[in-house]
């Protein structure tokens, strides 16, 4: 080897384990773990909406739950939207969903920009206060006699101001907030903008990801509340659908349509079964976020990593 020859350190070829070809049988391994988990999440739901479009001579046959479907009767749907019980609570479950998460919405933004913004007034104070309730609750008999000292008793408004804003959510927001450049917010003052322009007019653009999350979460629990109407709702018709759901299923009572015929085109006069009522009336709950997520989704990790870790 003569002394003008340069001696270059050997490449190494050896990829990480996580970009090398997988095996045969670790295709086979992931395609069943992955089958498997499909099944898990879809087998349940197939029944349901079988079982919900089921007759009673079917359902009887199969002993309860149907798999496979045999004869098509929708007579438990059209006794959920004809009027009565279950109508009126999918109502009072989209009011509350929808004026819930816009009010969590509005107060939890402005809470996070007002944190987030250094030298706010009481800012330590008021964001310990808000930490705190990650390991002190006030508890269920506090929060029962507060609700009720309030006249909010048989009240929509039981429904939303005590959950009205969450802790989590509003850590998250108030990350992300925080991680926005200081030179867009000193920018967007030498032009003259308030703190309420500069909150809808830069911070809020730039914060459509996280806030599409966070207001999923909002919808999702308000929807799928049903607590805090046991504790504050006695009317019947301010029940929430899970509520509902809650007394159908868990409870054993049967829905008071049920044993009323119905007449469907092309069956005739049917009654639906109280099961499939029951099915229905689960499907009913489910269909509204599977709707929505496909919606959001894009958004949802995204914003969920971002206002998690930034900041």
């Amino acid at each position: 080897m003569s002394a003008d020859t340069v001696v270059r350190p050997r490449r190494n070829t050896l990829r990480p384990v996580w970009e090398e070809q997988p095996s045969l049988l670790g295709q086979f391994g992931k395609g069943t773990i992955l089958t498997l988990v499909v099944a898990v999440v879809v087998v349940p739901l197939w029944v349901v909406v079988v079982t919900s479009l089921s007759s009673e001579k079917t359902i009887n046959d199969a002993g309860g739950y149907v798999f496979l479907p045999r004869e098509f009767n929708p007579s438990a749907y059209v006794v959920i939207f004809s009027g009565g019980q279950i109508t009126d609570a999918i109502l009072v479950s989209t009011i509350v969903t929808l004026a819930g998460t816009a009010l969590s919405l509005v107060v939890t933004v402005l809470a996070a920009y007002g944190l987030s913004r250094p030298g706010t007034l009481g800012h330590r104070p008021i964001l310990f206060y808000f930490l705190l309730t990650f390991l002190i609750y006030p508890g269920m008999i506090p929060s029962y006699l507060v609700v009720t000292g309030l006249g909010l008793k048989d009240n929509l408004l039981s429904l939303i101001l005590p959950t009205a804003i969450s802790a989590f959510n509003l850590v998250v927001l108030r990350a992300f907030f925080m991680s926005i450049p200081g030179e867009l917010y000193d920018s967007a003052r030498m032009d003259g903008a308030g703190e309420l322009r500069i909150l809808t007019r830069i911070v809020l653009p730039l914060s459509k990801a996280v806030t599409a999350v966070v207001g999923l979460f909002y919808a999702v629990g308000y929807w799928n509340a049903f607590f805090n109407a046991i504790l504050y709702i006695d009317r019947n018709d301010l029940q929430p659908v899970q509520r509902v759901l809650q007394q159908f299923i868990l409870a054993g009572q049967s829905p008071a349509s049920s044993g009323a015929s119905v007449a469907i085109p092309g069956l005739g006069s049917t009654v639906p079964p109280s099961l499939a009522i029951k099915m229905a009336v689960v499907v009913v709950t489910v269909v509204p976020a599977l709707i929505i997520y496909p919606f959001v989704q894009r958004h949802f990790t995204k914003g969920v990593i971002i206002g998690a870790v930034k900041g």
